[in-house]
């Protein structure tokens, strides 16, 4: 066995489950995950806590990584990690981002516009068909589709979108060496063959109720907007759909019979202030009348879009200031602003001072 001993480092830093504060402090000193986890306990807890450092320190049963290491003896399975110049920038803005993304398949996809397409795992016949126009459509003008491998419409929304070269991409809540649900193993196998595969979850990770609504911000954290094709109000794809709305994401609904459950999920969002669309092109036109852009590759070394345009160091100036400031100014979350500032003290553009400080570097322009 012949195993991406760097891989296997951060899923071994990963399996750690650190709170994400914890992670960036620890990778801002130490550099890298083996760092990390070869530093004195003394040194870890005085950067974090005792607790974190406890954690840090205990080592992995034998068996723990043993599948993670068979999964990774395949040279097409691969991990983009934190440090990885095609760690999707949006992701990093995400509070817990994971440290590192299981993957299998076209790695290029990451870096593509897309657009998440979600419903019902019970959808009507119509709903599928609608799910796999509506994907088909939106991935020949260049969208990758974003989905969730579920049954029902995100299993359309994937074939809808498949046959293209923009694709889709399936983010899992299980480990990429399982499928569920079983039956879209064969849909599973084909995204992989011609799309992309994505979990932030260890290999050997098995379904579990808690993982699918965690995986959700990932799969409207990947895309610019989603569009919701049936739901009834009690729908997974609501909370995806709010997900979006909190990261700043376009969210669509599609309207349907006032006498049908699954439109009274869509009928909602229209009325909380989702976009009305009934055809691709509505989706097109307000994606390209919005002033977003497809989001670029970027890296914990050298995020460019990371950095919001520069909104960042702006709201710093030029004098040292506390996190608690910056969130006074941006009205971002600590954690988005904290794993910027890592960003851009990587990059070069501000330092670290003592007493919890940042500073804009010399030259860093903006």
């Amino acid at each position: 066995m012949s195993v991406d001993s760097r891989a296997l480092a951060w899923a071994t830093l990963a399996h750690k489950r650190l709170p994400s504060a914890a992670q960036v402090a620890l990778l801002r000193e130490f550099g890298n995950p083996d760092a990390v986890l070869a530093a004195p306990r003394a040194r870890v807890a005085c950067l974090t806590s005792q607790a974190v450092a406890d954690v840090v320190a205990a080592p992995l049963a034998a068996d723990v990584l043993e599948p993670t290491a068979r999964w990774l003896d395949d040279p097409a399975h691969q991990v983009v990690a934190w440090d990885d110049s095609d760690y999707p920038a949006a992701l990093l803005e995400l509070p817990g981002a994971p440290l590192a993304l299981f993957i299998l398949g076209r790695r290029e996809l990451l870096g593509r516009s897309a657009l998440a397409i979600v419903g019902s795992r019970h959808a009507t016949p119509q709903g599928l068909e609608t799910a796999r126009e509506f994907s088909r459509a939106l991935a020949r003008e260049g969208l990758t589709i974003v989905s969730g491998l579920a049954l029902g419409i995100d299993a359309a929304a994937h074939e809808g979108a498949l046959d293209t070269d923009a694709s889709t991409i399936a983010v899992v809540g299980t480990g990429l060496d399982r499928v569920y649900p079983a039956r879209n193993r064969a849909l599973a196998q084909r995204i992989a063959g011609r799309g992309l595969l994505v979990s932030e979850y260890l290999p050997g990770t098995p379904a579990r109720k808690e993982h699918f609504p965690q995986r959700n911000r990932l799969i409207s954290g990947l895309a610019r907007g989603v569009l919701v094709v049936e739901a009834t109000l009690s729908s997974g794809s609501l909370i995806t759909a709010r997900l979006a709305g909190d990261q700043g994401r376009e969210v669509f609904a599609i309207p349907g019979s006032i006498h049908s459950p699954f439109s009274k999920g869509c009928h909602k969002l229209i009325r909380d202030g989702a976009k009305l669309v009934e055809t691709a092109q509505d989706v097109l036109d307000e994606l390209r009348g919005t002033r977003s852009a497809p989001h670029e590759p970027a890296s914990v070394k050298g995020a460019r879009s990371h950095t919001r345009d520069g909104k960042l160091l702006h709201a710093m100036g030029y004098d040292p200031v506390t996190i608690d400031t910056l969130v006074a100014r941006t009205k971002a979350p600590a954690e988005s602003i904290t794993a910027e500032l890592v960003t851009l003290e990587l990059a070069g553009s501000v330092c670290a001072l003592p007493g919890g400080l940042w500073q804009r570097a010399a030259g860093s322009g903006a």
